[in-house]
Parts: C-alpha cells; sequence; structure tokens
C-alpha cells in the first residue's frame, strides 16, 4: 500500500491549539498537507479567547518544514466559519480537507441544565459545524474533491450520564455528515464521523482513571486516513482510541409486519415486541431513501 501524503492538500483543522486538533494538525503538515491551525483559545468552557494556542501549532509545524496559517475565530458564528474557510482560500488557494474537532464542554444533570449550558454547547459542536462546513463544502464542490471528518462522541452515539447538550450535539454531526455524503457523492466528497477516545483538556477528568493509554495520536491516524486520497469511504462512524478501530452503524432490524385493514392494535405491538427488536438478519440503510425502500419490500412480502 502507497504511502498517506497530503501534498499539495490543504486541511482546515479546528480546535487544532491543543489535544486532538493539535495532533491532527502536526501529523497532515508532516504528510505535505498545507493547514489553517484554528483554535479559539479559550478554556474547555468556552470561555476567554487568545492567539497562543494556534500560533504554537504553526510555529512547530514550520519549524519541522511544513506549511501552516493561524486563525483565531470562533466557528459558533457564520461569520466565524467564513472566515476560517477564507483563511484557507486566501493563503493556499483552495481547501481540500475539514476536520471539525471544535469543542466546549458545560456538563449538568439534565433537570439542571441551565438554558445557556444548552445554547453554548449547541452553538460550538453543532452550529459551528454548519458553519465552517457550509463554505467549504462549496470550496470542495468547485474542485470536485473533499474529505470532511466530524468529531462526534460516545455520549451522542450511546449516551452519556450529565451529558445532554454535548450528546445531542455529537448525535446531530451524525446526521449532518449523513446528508453530506449523499450531497458530496457526485463531487468525490467523503464525510465521516469518529467517536474518539482520548486524554485531552476536555477528558483528562473522566479518562484518567482508566488504565489505558490514551494518546491523542492513536486517534489521528484514522483522521489522516479518512482525510486521505486513499479513503474512498463516506456515510460511516468509527468508534477509535487506545489502538482500537471499530465501526459503528445505524441498523434496521426486520421487524414485524401486520397490514391488515382492520390496523394493527397496542396489543398487537406489545405482543409482538421481541419480533420488533430483534437484531437477528440486520441490514444498514445507506439513505432514507434506502430505509425506505427495505421497509416497501418487507410491506410488499
Amino acid at each position: 500500500m502507497s504511502e498517506v501524503r497530503f501534498d499539495g492538500r490543504v486541511a482546515i483543522i479546528t480546535g487544532a491549539g491543543g489535544g486532538l486538533g493539535k495532533s491532527h494538525a502536526l501529523e497532515l503538515a508532516s504528510r505535505g498537507a498545507m493547514v489553517v491551525v484554528n483554535d479559539l483559545g479559550g478554556a474547555v468552557d468556552g470561555s476567554g479567547s487568545g492567539s497562543s494556542a494556534a500560533d504554537l501549532v504553526v510555529k512547530e509545524i514550520e519549524e519541522a518544514g511544513g506549511k501552516a496559517v493561524a486563525n483565531y475565530d470562533s466557528v459558533s458564528t457564520k461569520e466565524g466559519g467564513e472566515s476560517i474557510v477564507k483563511t484557507a482560500v486566501d493563503n493556499f488557494g483552495k481547501v481540500d480537507i475539514l476536520v471539525n474537532n471544535a469543542g466546549i464542554l458545560r456538563d449538568r444533570s439534565f433537570a439542571k441544565m441551565s438554558e445557556e449550558e444548552m445554547t453554548l454547547v449547541l452553538d460550538v459542536h453543532l452550529r459551528g459545524a454548519f458553519y465552517v462546513t457550509q463554505p467549504a463544502f462549496i470550496a470542495m464542490k468547485e474542485n470536485n474533491y473533499g474529505r470532511i471528518v466530524h468529531t462526534a462522541s460516545a455520549a451522542g452515539v450511546f449516551g452519556n450520564f450529565g451529558q445532554a447538550n454535548y450528546g445531542a450535539a455529537k448525535m446531530g454531526l451524525v446526521g449532518l455528515s449523513n446528508v453530506l455524503a449523499q450531497e458530496g457523492m457526485k463531487a468525490n466528497i467523503k464525510s465521516n464521523v469518529i467517536a474518539p477516545i482520548a486524554m485531552t483538556r476536555m477528558t483528562e477528568g473522566i479518562m484518567g482513571g482508566l488504565g489505558l493509554n490514551l494518546d491523542p495520536g492513536y486517534v489521528t491516524s484514522m483522521v489522516a486516513f479518512l482525510c486521505s486520497e486513499q479513503c474512498d469511504i463516506t456515510h460511516e462512524i468509527f468508534s477509535v482510541g487506545a489502538g482500537r478501530y471499530a465501526r459503528v452503524f445505524v441498523g434496521l432490524c426486520p421487524g414485524y409486519t401486520n397490514t391488515a385493514e382492520s390496523g394493527v392494535s397496542a396489543d398487537e405491538v406489545a405482543a409482538n415486541i421481541e419480533q420488533i427488536r430483534s437484531p437477528e438478519g440486520y441490514t444498514i440503510p445507506e439513505s432514507a431513501a434506502d430505509e425506505i425502500a427495505q421497509a416497501m419490500k418487507s410491506l410488499k412480502s
């Protein structure tokens, strides 16, 4: 297999001043990418700002012989998203790769969660991905090439206590990625999702006692592949971390079918709930249209 390289490719990585984003930026740059290192420079909860985090990563890339430029805009506004993409185009002429990595935490049990805690997390993780990805996607379509990686979380895919805001935003990224995979198909734009397990500023209080090697580099290896020309995969989710790589998917079970004209009662649903829930013979729909097609096939048979 040929070496994964990014010579001539331009990558935007949000939240790249530290943790996973920094790891991604350094790796892609070391393999030839020209990198926009975006970081607001704030705290884990999203407060504050500064230029030093992004500047230090750019300096490290340049000292290693790579090319990079810093950007300090917040992903949480339309203007910020557009400015991040403009930084790539103004400095390097195009956008080939986008890694939506920027994030904050405002954890709280659902009953006690404030509107502000909900809004701030949704603004950065979900709306932020929209604001950066839309202008990047348009630029990618013009060049008939693109690779997009969204950083989701097990908190969204599977749920995690005290993270209703974060989990909702992260699962929203799965929906966004799935649609982009469909809309980007004709333009050779691939869109995928990772649910990482790694030690960063955001996870050190959660992951610290697991006894695993949670180096962000394990996650970066998958991100680098998903960002590469070698990657023909799209519309998928991967659990990544500590040296383990596994696909996660939403499946469709065969279920129970009854098309009697008299309808199906709640009692009948209760009587057949085990068949409805059984995963045996599941399929993985590639789109909403595929799910409808499979439902119609079942109904007609």
